[in-house]
């Protein structure tokens, strides 16, 4: 097995606007009313590039994405079903604000057919989210399938970040991933701790291991490959930490109404 990790400092995310943020959204659509396939928001206004392709509007089962050229219009009369019709889109299994939000979605792309699962619990004030990833080549073999799962326990992260700097890091990271294919798997984890300044200080680990007989094989090529294995690892944790500074400049220092009308804007502009 090999054992990667990377540790790097970034902008804290105030929690008490993240929570806000996430409250208005979610009333934002459950609050939205479907017209002629557009999804208006309570004023009015459509939300842009999501469109319902099939169902009832925020009832299990509906279908929805970009609905190019109409062709969920077209879903009648060549008997395709929304999914066919759409080469992106989603369906949402569950939508319960106070409770639980589920949307999967399935994408071509390059060969692949991907869908991809998304929950959130307690989405106005979220406390976990779980994602799930399937892919394969439909023309290919076991080597051309994978999955992946993730979850970050927001309770533990925010709890994480709670203790005194000079503590020792939380025992169980909140935030874990594995993924899985024929030739091996592997298992990351996020955990984070506050700095005396007021930045988290996030710490990346990364294990990858061969599967069954591919054991040997797998830890030859690691041997040899391990540098630019740690190299590429630590440039991409590096990258993540860089969006996640460009993505905090760029959000609004908004509280209450101010804040949702942001969001609705946001929202609606192309």
């Amino acid at each position: 097995m090999a054992r990667f990790e990377h540790t790097v400092t970034v902008a804290a995310l105030d929690r008490h606007w993240f929570e806000e943020a996430a409250g208005h959204a979610v009333d934002l659509f459950d609050a939205s009313r479907e017209q002629d396939g557009a999804i208006l928001l309570p004023d009015g206004r459509p939300i842009h590039g999501l469109r319902l392709l099939k169902g009832r509007h925020l009832q299990s089962g509906a279908w929805y994405g970009e609905d190019p050229e109409g062709k969920a219009e077209k879903d009648g009369e060549d008997g395709k079903g929304a999914s066919e019709a759409a080469p992106e889109a989603a369906v949402l299994r569950e939508w319960r604000p106070s409770r639980t939000v589920e949307v999967e979605s399935r994408v071509a792309e390059e060969g692949m057919s991907l869908r991809v699962g998304v929950r959130l619990r307690e989405p106005r004030t979220p406390k976990a989210l779980e994602v799930s990833l399937d892919g394969h080549n439909p023309e290919g073999g076991s080597l051309y399938r994978f999955s992946g799962r993730a979850k970050a326990d927001l309770n533990a992260w925010w709890a994480a970040l709670e203790r005194p700097s000079s503590a020792p890091p939380a025992a169980r990271a909140p935030v874990v991933g594995t993924a899985k294919h024929r030739l091996g798997k592997a298992r990351l984890t996020v955990t984070p701790r506050p700095a005396e300044d007021g930045t988290w200080r996030v710490s990346v680990v990364l294990s990858v291991r061969g599967r069954w007989l591919l054991r040997p094989v797998a830890a030859v090529g690691l041997l040899f490959a391990r540098r630019p294995v740690e190299r590429g690892f630590r440039e991409g944790v590096d990258s993540a930490a860089e969006e996640w500074a460009e993505l905090l400049a760029e959000l609004p220092s908004l509280h209450g109404e101010a804040l949702r009308a942001e969001i609705a804007d946001a929202l609606t502009t192309p």
